[in-house]
């Protein structure tokens, strides 16, 4: 494995996803909440592994055999970080990627920072805080007022609906950013793969949706989650999520994990409402291609 050094510890690079879960598994799952998203990367690589695609970036910082943090990329997103240890870490990641034409970095929210600053110093690439998010974390779900209608998965007939619900999210999410080409995200969720697309129906029409997938070892991640804005205020956001989250539950889950974007109070507190609690936070900075 190719090693960059620091002051004590080295930086690991792995060809794989087994590569870099042998060496970090337990530190990551000692935190499995704050680092749900890299661990359901890395199971959702693990399930398609012929699935073509750029090569991806796995990185362990360690010193003596411990690991003190890691990082992830699955181009073209941004690189990921996990909890650290040793902060020193993110900037040995910045070395060792400062070739690479990153759109941004999303962590926690010291670390990104530092990875922010260090890398356009490094690069002279300007860099903005695009997002603040918080990870919640659910162990049992507590019934919000009830809505009208129902909870099912979505069909492979309503892969339009899901195509441009997946769209608006995207541009309500991340404005700005790049959107490309949904059809392969809207095909594995149509095929159901380690994952699901829930729809809530009232009178025989869609009128949200959540999805559930990306497991970790004990959990699964909600997201992302949609309601046209002409059908919101009447809690079939609420009541999706929460039987979403309960379904995956009773199926033999521990925990239920999710994203909220800090900007808006609405979401951070419906979600409140069905059980999940605050855990830590996490930003997104961009990078200026030019």
């Amino acid at each position: 494995m190719p090693e960059t050094r620091g002051a004590r510890m080295q930086l690991q690079r792995f060809a794989t996803p087994e590569g870099l879960l042998a060496v970090a598994s337990d530190f990551l799952v000692e935190r499995e909440a704050q680092h749900n998203l890299i661990l359901g990367i890395l199971g959702n690589l693990m399930a398609r592994p012929d699935e073509e695609r750029p090569a991806p970036y796995f990185a362990a910082g360690v010193d003596g055999g411990r690991v003190l943090g890691v990082a992830i990329r699955t181009p073209p997103w941004q690189i990921v970080l996990s909890e650290m240890d040793d902060a020193r870490v993110v900037d040995l990641v910045v070395a060792d990627r400062r070739e690479d034409p990153l759109p941004g970095v999303l962590g926690p929210t010291r670390l990104a920072a530092r990875f922010a600053e260090r890398w356009s110093r490094e690069t002279s690439q300007s860099s903005r805080l695009a997002m603040r998010e918080r990870i919640f974390e659910l162990t049992r779900v507590e019934r919000p007022r009830p809505a009208s209608g129902r909870m099912r998965p979505v069909r492979p007939t309503e892969r339009a609906l899901l195509l441009e619900w997946l769209a608006d999210f995207m541009a309500e999410a991340v404005p700005g950013d790049p959107i490309g080409d949904l059809g392969p995200i809207a095909d594995r969720w149509i095929e159901g793969a380690s994952r699901t697309m829930y729809l809530w129906v009232d009178g025989g029409l869609p009128v949200s949706m959540a999805g559930v997938g990306s497991p970790t070892p004990h959990g699964v991640r909600v997201g992302p989650v949609y309601t046209p804005p002409d059908r919101r205020g009447r809690g079939y956001a609420s009541n999706l999520v929460a039987a979403a989250s309960d379904e995956a539950l009773a199926a033999g889950n521990r925990f239920c994990f999710l994203f909220t974007d800090l900007a808006n109070p609405t979401s951070n507190r419906i979600y409140q409402e069905i059980g999940y609690e605050p855990i830590t936070d996490v930003d997104r900075w961009v990078f200026d291609p030019s």
